[in-house]
C-alpha cells in the first residue's frame, strides 16, 4: 500500500500548477479584472458567474454556493478521486516525481487512476488493431465516409478485433486484473467467465474535457453480430453518459472562443465537421440531449451573457424532428439562442461531406434557422391549412410555442411568423399567444414549479383524437381505453418491466413503432434512447433519465402497473404476443402507406411502382415471419 506523500512534494506541485488552467478545463474562465477571473460555477446552475478563480494565491470560491478550495479539492470534487490521487494526477502532469514516506510507491490502484490507464491502454490496444489486416472492415466502413488513416488517428479510432479475450489477455498482460477490466467497463461476464464488451467493431474514444479516455463508443461491422447498431461502455465510476460528449475535448477552445456549439448526431458526424472546418461539433454518446449535457456545455460556452449560439443538426426524418423536439424542450435551460440546420434532403454531416464536399457542411451550419421557427414550422406543417379545422387546430398546436419564449422582445415577431404560416389574422394568433401564456403561468403555479411541456413531435398527426389527446396525464387511468391505447400501453409495461423476456430485434422494431397517444410516445422515446445501451440498459431509472421530467411519474406508474397475466409462466409469451401485436400494427400501417403512394403514380412511372412493390412484398414477409415466431 502507498505511503503517504511528502508534504514539500504536495506543496512544490501545488505551487507548480496553475489552478487556472486545470479549472479552464471544466469552466470558460473570463477576466474578472487583477489576478482575478470568473466563470460558471461547475457545482451549481446558474447563469450569471459567480465562480471565482484568483491563480495568484492558487484558490477558487463561488458566491453562489460557497464553494471553495485550492487545485486538489477541486480535482476530488469534479473527478471523485482522492486526495493522493488528485497530488499524482497533477505531478504526472509537471513531470514531477513524487516521495512517499515510509518509502511506499505511488497509488496505482487507485480506483479512478486505474480505471483510466485501463481505458488508455485499451485505446491504444484498437487504435494498433484498426492497422491490422483483420481490421480491413472497419478500414473500408471509414473509407467509404471519407476518412482516411490520418483521420482516423486524429479521432484514435480503432478496432476491437473479433475474439472472446483478445483484449482482456492484452491488459492483463499489462497488469490489470479482471476485476479492474470489469470496473472499467471493458469486459462482460458470461456463464463461461468473462468476454471482451467489443468485438469485432469499429470502435471510438470518448475523453471527458480534460482528453482521458473514459469510455467506448463501437458500431457493428459484421453480419453476424446480432448486438445493437451501437454499444457503448456502460455506467462506471468514471463514465457517465449523460455528461459526456463526444469531440469535446478537441472543440472545447474554438466553443469558447468562437461562442459557438454545434451538437450532431454521431462519432461520424463530429469527425465530418471537424475535418470540413467545423471544429465546435460535439456528439452525445448513446442517450438523448439532456439537461447535464446543457450544464456542461454553459460552463464551457460562459453564456452568461446570451451571445453564445447553440446548433443543433438533425435528420430530416420523423426520428430526426423527436430529436429536435427534445432538443426544444431543454431550449430555455440555456441562456444562449439555440438553432436548427437540416441538410436538404435530409443528409446528416457525415454523409453531406461526402456528396458535396466541406463548404457544404460549413454552409448547413451557416444557413441555420432559429429553434423557435424550426419547431413551428413542424408543428404547423402537420395540419391541412386548406381547412378551418387545421389551421384552427394547428394554432391551438402552435400558440404556446410563441407564448413560452423567454424573450418578450422576439414574442411579437414569432406571433406574426405564425399568423403568416397560418393565413390567419394576426389579432386571432394574439389573443391565441396570450390566452397560451396565461394558463401556462397558471400550471405553474398549480403544480409548484416551472418546468414547460415541450410539443411532441407525434402530437396532432392524423387525426383530430390525437391533437386532443391529454398532453402528459397524472395518472396512466386517465388515458383513454381505446384498444390502440391499451395495445400501446400494454406494449410499453413489457419493455419496462420484462425488456429481457423479448427477442433483442422485437424489442428494437417495437421501440421505433409509431405511436398513436403523445404521452406515450414519449416514454417509447426514452426506451429507445436506453436501448441504445443493449438490452441490460433497460431499467426504470435509465429510461427516467430519457424522458422530460414531467413524464417521469408515467415511466414510474407504467413499470409498476399489474400485467394481465397470472403467473410467470405466461409472461414471455404475453409479452412477445403484444410487442407482436404492436410491431404488426406498424407493419401494416406502412404498408397501407405504400399502396396509397402506389395508386398515385402516374402509369409510366414503372421503376418507382417495381420498387414499391418490393417493398410491399417485403412486409408482408415479415408480417408472416413475425406472426410464425
Amino acid at each position: 500500500m502507498a505511503g503517504r506523500i511528502r508534504q514539500s512534494d504536495v506543496e512544490e506541485v501545488k505551487s507548480r500548477t496553475n489552478i487556472a488552467d486545470i479549472i479552464g478545463e471544466y469552466v470558460s474562465l473570463k477576466s474578472a479584472g487583477v489576478g482575478s477571473m470568473k466563470g460558471l460555477c461547475p457545482f451549481h446552475d446558474e447563469r450569471s458567474p459567480s465562480f471565482n478563480v484568483r491563480p495568484g494565491v492558487g484558490f477558487y470560491h463561488c458566491f453562489g454556493c460557497g464553494e471553495s478550495g485550492d487545485v486538489y479539492s477541486f480535482l476530488q470534487k469534479m473527478d471523485h478521486v482522492s486526495f493522493t490521487e488528485a497530488v499524482e494526477r497533477l505531478a504526472g502532469r509537471i513531470g514531477y516525481e513524487l516521495h512517499y514516506e515510509d518509502g511506499g510507491q505511488a497509488s496505482d490502484h487507485g480506483n479512478r487512476a486505474r480505471l483510466l490507464a485501463a481505458n488508455q491502454a485499451a485505446a491504444e490496444f484498437f487504435a494498433e488493431q484498426l492497422l491490422q489486416p483483420i481490421a480491413e472492415v472497419g478500414r473500408r466502413f471509414l473509407g467509404e465516409r471519407g476518412f482516411d488513416a490520418e483521420a482516423a488517428k486524429r479521432f484514435g479510432v480503432g478496432f476491437a478485433p473479433k475474439s472472446w479475450d483478445a483484449l482482456t489477455k492484452h491488459l492483463r498482460g499489462r497488469g490489470f486484473s479482471t476485476e479492474e477490466l470489469a470496473a472499467a467497463g471493458l469486459v462482460s461476464q458470461g456463464d463461461r467467465g468473462v468476454y471482451d464488451r467489443f468485438r469485432g467493431r469499429l470502435v471510438w474514444p470518448i475523453r471527458d474535457v480534460t482528453g482521458q479516455t473514459v469510455g467506448f463508443g463501437a458500431r457493428r461491422l459484421l453480419d453476424d453480430d446480432n448486438g445493437p447498431k451501437y454499444l457503448n461502455t456502460p455506467e462506471t465510476a468514471i463514465y457517465h453518459k449523460a455528461q459526456v460528449l463526444y469531440g469535446l475535448d478537441l472543440a472545447k477552445r474554438d466553443i469558447s472562443r468562437s461562442q459557438r456549439v454545434v451538437v450532431v448526431e454521431g462519432y461520424t458526424d463530429v469527425m465530418a465537421c471537424h475535418l470540413a472546418g467545423v471544429t465546435t461539433a460535439i456528439a452525445t454518446c448513446g442517450t438523448a440531449f439532456g439537461v447535464d449535457h446543457i450544464k456542461v456545455l454553459r460552463r464551457v460556452l460562459g453564456d452568461d451573457s446570451g451571445v453564445g449560439e447553440v446548433v443543433f443538426t438533425f435528420d430530416g426524418d420523423e426520428a430526426g424532428q423527436k430529436a429536435a423536439m427534445r432538443a426544444f424542450a431543454e431550449e430555455q435551460r440555456f441562456a444562449a439562442q439555440t438553432f436548427v440546420a437540416v441538410a436538404p434532403d435530409g443528409l446528416d454531416p457525415c454523409d453531406l461531406r461526402l456528396a458535396r464536399g466541406d463548404h457544404a457542411v460549413r454552409t448547413l451550419v451557416d444557413t441555420k434557422v432559429p429553434m423557435f421557427e424550426f419547431v413551428l414550422r413542424q408543428i404547423v406543417g402537420r395540419y391541412d391549412l386548406d381547412t378551418v379545422e387545421g389551421r384552427v387546430s394547428a394554432l391551438r398546436q402552435s400558440a404556446p410555442v410563441v407564448a413560452e419564449i423567454r424573450d418578450p422582445a422576439l414574442r411579437p415577431g414569432y406571433s406574426r411568423e405564425l399568423a403568416r404560416m397560418l393565413g390567419m389574422d394576426l389579432g386571432e394568433v394574439g389573443r391565441a399567444v396570450k390566452a397560451a401564456t396565461s394558463r401556462s403561468r397558471s400550471g405553474e403555479r398549480d403544480r409548484g414549479q416551472g418546468e414547460r411541456r415541450a410539443p411532441n413531435a407525434n402530437e396532432g398527426v392524423q387525426t383530430e383524437t390525437r391533437a386532443d389527446a391529454p398532453a402528459r396525464p397524472f395518472s396512466i387511468s386517465e388515458l383513454p381505453n381505446d384498444p390502440s391505447t391499451r395495445l400501446e400501453r400494454e406494449a410499453l409495461q413489457a419493455m419496462l418491466q420484462y425488456p429481457g423476456s423479448a427477442e433483442p430485434g422485437l424489442l428494437a422494431h417495437a421501440a421505433e413503432a409509431r405511436f398513436e397517444n403523445p404521452s406515450l410516445a414519449v416514454v417509447r422515446d426514452g426506451i429507445a434512447a436506453a436501448l441504445g445501451g443493449g438490452v441490460e440498459a433497460i431499467t426504470v431509472d435509465r429510461v427516467i433519465g430519457q424522458v422530460p421530467a414531467p413524464f417521469a411519474s408515467i415511466v414510474q406508474q407504467l413499470a409498476v402497473l399489474p400485467v394481465p397475466q397470472r403467473n410467470e409462466a405466461a409472461i414471455a409469451g404475453w409479452v412477445r404476443g403484444v410487442l407482436s401485436s404492436l410491431v404488426d400494427r406498424e407493419l401494416l400501417r406502412q404498408k397501407v402507406e405504400l399502396m396509397g403512394r402506389l395508386t398515385r403514380l402516374a402509369a409510366e412511372d414503372r421503376a418507382s411502382y417495381e420498387m414499391l412493390q418490393r417493398a410491399i412484398v417485403e412486409i408482408d414477409r415479415e408480417r408472416v415471419a413475425l406472426r410464425a415466431e
